[in-house]
């Protein structure tokens, strides 16, 4: 696992967007594993700035998302379909087609959406790149704390933490679904690199969990410690309860010489 520690959102967000930049230059027909959320928007936007000045292209690219809310339409404004095409998908060019959210159409049994879309994943050669956020309580996608370190894409309940987490997105009027469907831990695992970005004092408990913590059910986000290609991004304020700072910045200035040296798309 290799921790970046940057300045602020925005050095989180331009430096996300480089890698994943360098990995479609290598790589143009990747397929990325995506996320929503306010740290993920920030990256998009940097995605979105490097297109229109013509310095990437996903036009071979495919994705697949994380989660979706279960039991609110794909047109729904606060789907995350919506927030997708509206965010990133509508400003590049992607075939939208190509895009995938695991989604459960109205009357679809939503026990057989995870299977199937595991199975687009492995039809598509599986993922090469997946972004990923973490939560307050540790949670990956909406792999909410006890969930299975081997668990598969599936209906989630999401935690009363997270619902009230997310209220703030929702108008009193409007229905706030309680139940997501998510890639599961195991899924997100077998992604061949993992980028994770978290800003914000309060993302600080969970990412110190996640790193210098046991990986533990508990806190799903420590079993990338297990995997062997994850870059982490962090701000000053994400990264001020991390007790081995100083190895990190260490490490970080060595990788940077690396890659330099060997023009490399590097992570450890």
């Amino acid at each position: 696992m290799e921790v970046i520690i940057l300045k602020n959102a925005e050095k989180v967000a331009a430096t996300g967007a480089k890698l994943v930049g360098e990995l479609l230059r290598v790589r143009p027909a990747a397929v990325l594993g995506l996320a929503t959320g306010s740290t993920q928007l920030a990256l998009y936007q940097q995605l979105v700035e490097r297109y229109r000045n013509n310095k990437i292209s996903f036009r071979q690219v495919s994705s697949f998302n994380l989660d979706e809310y279960l039991g609110i339409a794909a047109d729904n404004p606060q789907s995350y379909r919506a927030f997708m095409d509206r965010e990133f998908f509508d400003q590049i060019d992607i075939d939208k087609q190509n895009t995938h959210l695991p989604y459960c159409e109205e009357g679809q049994n939503p026990i057989l959406v995870g299977p199937a879309y595991e199975q687009k994943i492995i039809e598509a050669g599986g993922i090469d790149l997946q972004l990923v956020g973490i939560g307050a309580n540790g949670h990956i996608g909406f792999n909410e704390p006890s969930s299975s370190l081997g668990s598969r894409t599936r209906v989630k309940t999401l935690t009363r933490q997270t619902f009230k987490d997310n209220s703030r997105l929702f108008s009193k009027t409007e229905f706030q679904p309680k139940l997501a469907i998510t890639m599961g831990i195991a899924t997100i695992m077998d992604a061949r690199k993992i980028l994770l970005l978290a800003t914000g004092e309060n993302k600080a408990g969970a990412v110190s969990k996640m790193v210098e913590g046991p990986v533990s059910a508990m806190c799903p986000a420590s079993v990338l410690q297990m995997h062997q290609h994850v870059t982490v991004l962090l701000d000053e304020t994400a990264a001020s309860g991390l007790k081995n700072r100083e190895y990190y910045d260490w490490t970080y200035l060595q990788n940077e010489s690396l890659k330099k040296r060997f023009r490399v798309f590097h992570d450890d």
